[in-house]
């Protein structure tokens, strides 16, 4: 057994490499989780209005092809009429009538669409937290970002300016 305080003795104040490892493994496991989630919540919104967007513009697309059929009946309509004038001209007003009513559906559905498309956006925090993420490594933080830690605690030695730097970094001022 080893006496405290002899030389290579482990004291249990001191984290051994084994446990700083361990740390520094869990707390990077909990770091991807945590940035999964946060892109996870913020393209489920995107997500949903681009897949209604995109819906509704093929839902346009299958109208426009009834656009062209009722257009062609007209024109058919029309044709016959000037043919044979026994074919009454009304059929082909009928038709025109109804295509200007699909059209301004075929118009609404399209503007819908595209403002749903509009929604779709970029994860921007996910982005700016995983872009911060070497820097953190490092150890380089912005000076834009604060993080509240608990204060520390003064050495037993009593070392005053240790005790007074806490205190200045508590209050956010600097030592001139």
């Amino acid at each position: 057994m080893s006496q405290p305080g002899a030389p290579g003795s482990v004291d249990d104040a001191e984290p051994t490499i084994g446990r700083l490892v361990s740390d520094i493994s869990s707390d990077l496991s909990t770091l991807v989780r945590g940035e999964i989630a946060l892109a996870k919540s913020e393209l489920r919104v995107s997500a949903k209005a681009g897949g209604v967007g995109a819906g509704l513009l093929v839902a346009v697309g299958v109208l426009l092809l009834f656009v062209i059929t009722m257009l062609s009946m007209a024109g058919g309509f029309f044709f016959a009429w000037l043919f044979d004038r026994d074919i009454p001209l009304g059929f082909t007003w009928g038709f025109l009538v109804m295509t200007g009513v699909w059209l301004l559906v075929v118009l609404i559905f399209a503007l819908v669409g595209i403002r749903f498309l509009k929604k779709v956006k970029a994860p921007k925090r996910t982005i700016a937290t995983v872009q911060e993420i070497p820097s953190a490594l490092k150890g380089k933080t912005d000076p834009r970002i604060t993080i509240d830690l608990p204060a520390a605690t003064p050495s037993p030695a009593g070392d005053g300016a240790a005790a007074a730097a806490a205190e200045r970094s508590r209050s956010g001022k600097r030592a001139r």
